[in-house]
């Protein structure tokens, strides 16, 4: 038990140092509390969980399994449209984890042009029950609507990932990238138009609902979530990321042009040591 703990040690401190990017003091700088890329080492222990916790396999099978078991029950159900589920694509049945950590072992956050050049090379790899399920509700003639904010640039690469792992495509249409704006609502109100949804997939909350879109503040995202309380685990099927999403926009404000400082001293202030009083 004492060898475990010290490995363990081990393990998180080389996650809180080994990409600990060297900055040099200046004057108005001496007084400032270092946060050591507190940002991008999370991410690597983040990927660490995902690439390695057998937890991490057991709720994505769990998630997995609960929808093949509504996806039978809205089959039993079936009215005049034909079922349709509409899935988002990344961390809800591929990982890229490797793609964060291959970016914060340099010290770098998520670019347009990096990501690009990740999903380019079409080596994503399946969630724990991903594959079954997806085929199992091809098998039974219900359509699969990949809906990706993943630009048409990224068409090509995606396509190619899909079909290493034989994902069902059932047609070009089925697989419906970002074209200018990142909400999805209108991509699945013209899904809508021929089809029964019955299912949503994904890992962000943007991907179920546009309740959670325009930049909503924590409390906003939190209300929503008590809104739609009985669609989750029920209509709504969410995968866990811990790496990125939505979330993390949110708890930033939306203020995409923060120095990785600001970053990394907002999460160090925001996370808590202690509950709050009420």
């Amino acid at each position: 038990m004492k060898n475990i703990h010290m490995m363990l040690g081990g393990l998180i401190l080389f996650g809180f140092t080994a990409c600990q990017t060297p900055k040099v003091a200046t004057e108005n700088q001496s007084n400032t509390k270092s946060y050591h890329n507190v940002q991008a080492d999370g991410k690597i222990y983040s990927a660490f969980y995902q690439q390695h916790a057998a937890e991490y396999q057991a709720l994505s099978q769990q998630a997995f399994n609960i929808a093949k078991f509504r996806l039978d029950e809205a089959i039993s159900k079936k009215g005049d449209k034909p079922l349709a589920i509409v899935t988002d694509i990344d961390e809800t049945f591929l990982d890229n984890s490797y793609y964060a950590v291959e970016m914060a072992k340099q010290g770098k956050m998520w670019t347009q042009e990096s990501w690009s050049n990740w999903t380019a090379k079409g080596v994503a790899t399946p969630l724990a029950g991903s594959l079954d399920f997806f085929n199992y509700a091809a098998s039974k003639g219900v359509n699969i609507f990949y809906v990706t904010n993943r630009f048409n640039e990224e068409r090509a690469g995606t396509l190619a990932n899909l079909k290493k792992y034989n994902y069902p495509l059932q047609g070009d249409d089925h697989l419906i990238l970002r074209s200018k704006e990142s909400s999805k609502e209108n991509r699945r109100q013209d899904i809508a138009k021929n089809f029964d949804i019955v299912l949503l997939l994904g890992d962000s909350l943007t991907d179920f609902s546009s309740l959670f879109d325009n930049h909503k503040s924590e409390k906003e995202r939190a209300a929503a979530v008590e809104t739609l309380k009985a669609e989750f685990g029920k209509r709504f099927i969410v995968l866990p990321n811990v790496g990125y999403g939505d979330w993390e926009s949110a708890m930033f404000n939306y203020k995409y042009d923060l120095t990785q400082d600001q970053r990394d001293s907002i999460i160090y202030n925001a996370a808590k040591d202690m509950p709050s009083k009420k």
